[in-house]
């Protein structure tokens, strides 16, 4: 498994050099001269990048970590449960909490609390890393809500820049996303094998980075507020409303919500399975992350091809099901589900920027992080209870990858019939101006 790893890790990375050389060559020269913005950009930039950091360095060894610790595997698949149902919860609340309280605060309670999240690694006592599950819930919902909103609030009501530089910015982010779960990878494995320090080292070396983004938001950063008077109950059952009025909405959500759930079994499995092959943990992570980069680039070329998003999403489901099928054949070869986990993430490098671009079209953009909200509970709980009643029956991990396989499955099928119906609107528009003119 060792050579297997390191060798796909480096084909992987050689791809994806050139995968993305290619991209960079063909895209047109729109840079950004206002040394203002620069400087403000660059400096939300360092501190996303710290607590992203700070995140990809506990993905690697978290179920190792726990099953070095002694627990069985009925107990780990407890602890992430506990941790997706923390995250549905406060996820919830999130962007109405940064809204009334802050979105500086609540960054650096975001640095606060994942740090104590890291702290608790270092105790064996079951209760205390529950504790610290729940708390890496309530962290992940606020990464990926008060960075953002602080930033935007800043680019658009502060600093008034102009609104399409916001893309610039997150362009930036969302590539420098992979590359630093690429280095984290690296890292964690130098610091859990090469070093023998073990595999809580990681989750110590991710409180400095968040130490530091705490401290630098804290210095730096000024604090801004939600302009007007959020009402939760109104503003979910509007969401509620367009998802049961219209089809489009509750298609897009359903596909969501089943790809997604299959992400976080995804990530609760991965390492027993490979586990009886002693692979590198670290290196393996790092060659998921490169796996999704290319799907990202492979995403970006097909665009320039022509192919429209929805296509790109039925490609990848379709992919997915296949890895999937591959991965419950394979499941007693680590070396072949290792293949099997590689095409798999490449599907999500090409499913994440597909599902971006389709919501944007689909969901109405007032209402879309209350429409959001809502498929966030059927995710978590399709992942927790495939978890939970699958994962000691005597199938295994085979059963757990076949619910995954039909989930996928679905989500293909609504993608079709998704890309079949948007086909048919095209062709009718397409006849009645053809008839008018």
């Amino acid at each position: 498994m060792f050579i297997i790893a390191y060798t796909s890790f480096f084909a992987f990375l050689a791809g994806c050099l050139l995968l993305y050389y290619l991209l960079f060559t063909r895209r047109p020269e729109t840079s950004i001269n206002n040394p203002v913005f620069i400087t403000f950009q660059r400096s939300y930039l360092l501190v996303y990048y710290l607590a992203v950091m700070a995140d990809w360095l506990q993905g690697p060894y978290l179920y190792k970590l726990y099953s070095h610790y002694g627990f069985l595997e009925p107990q780990i698949a407890l602890l992430y449960v506990c941790g997706y149902a923390s995250n549905i919860l406060f996820g919830t609340f999130a962007p109405l909490v940064t809204h009334k309280f802050g979105r500086k605060k609540m960054c650096i309670f975001f640095t606060v609390v994942y740090s104590v999240c890291c702290i608790t690694k270092l105790s064996r006592l079951y209760g205390i890393l529950m504790i610290g599950r729940i708390l890496g819930g309530v962290s992940t919902a606020l990464l990926f809500t008060a960075f953002e909103a602080w930033y935007i609030h800043e680019h658009v009501e502060t600093n008034d820049f102009p609104h399409e530089w916001l893309s610039d910015t997150f362009s930036k982010a969302s590539l420098a996303s992979g590359v630093i779960g690429v280095a984290a990878g690296v890292v964690t494995e130098v610091l859990a094998e090469w070093l023998g320090i073990g595999p809580v080292a990681p989750f110590v070396a991710a409180i400095p980075c968040l130490v530091a983004a705490g401290v630098i938001v804290l210095l730096k950063w000024s604090e801004n507020y939600g302009s007007a008077k959020i009402r939760f109950k109104p503003m979910c059952m509007e969401g509620l409303k367009h998802i049961l009025t219209d089809k489009n909405v509750l298609m897009i959500g359903l596909i969501l919500s089943l790809v997604e759930s299959v992400v976080c079994v995804f990530v609760f499995l991965w390492t027993p399975v490979l586990s009886p092959a002693s692979p590198p943990l670290g290196i393996v992570f790092a060659t998921f992350m490169v796996s999704t980069m290319v799907g990202g680039a492979v995403f970006s070329l097909l665009t320039t091809q022509g192919w429209k998003p929805l296509q790109i999403l039925l490609a990848a489901t379709s992919l997915a099901t296949v890895a999937l099928l591959a991965a419950v054949i394979f499941s007693s070869h680590p070396r072949v589900s290792f293949v099997a986990y590689l095409l798999f993430e490449l599907c999500c490098g090409l499913y994440f920027p597909a599902m971006s671009l389709s919501r944007k079209q689909v969901l109405p953009e007032a209402h879309s992080t209350a429409i959001l909200n809502w498929f966030r509970v059927p995710l978590n709980l399709t992942a927790s209870c495939v978890i939970l009643f699958f994962h000691d029956t005597s199938g295994g991990a085979p059963q757990i990858f076949t619910v995954c396989a039909v989930l996928m499955a679905i989500a293909a099928m609504l993608a079709g019939h998704f890309v079949w119906k948007s086909e048919q609107q095209g062709e009718k528009l397409q006849d009645e101006t053809e008839s008018v003119q």
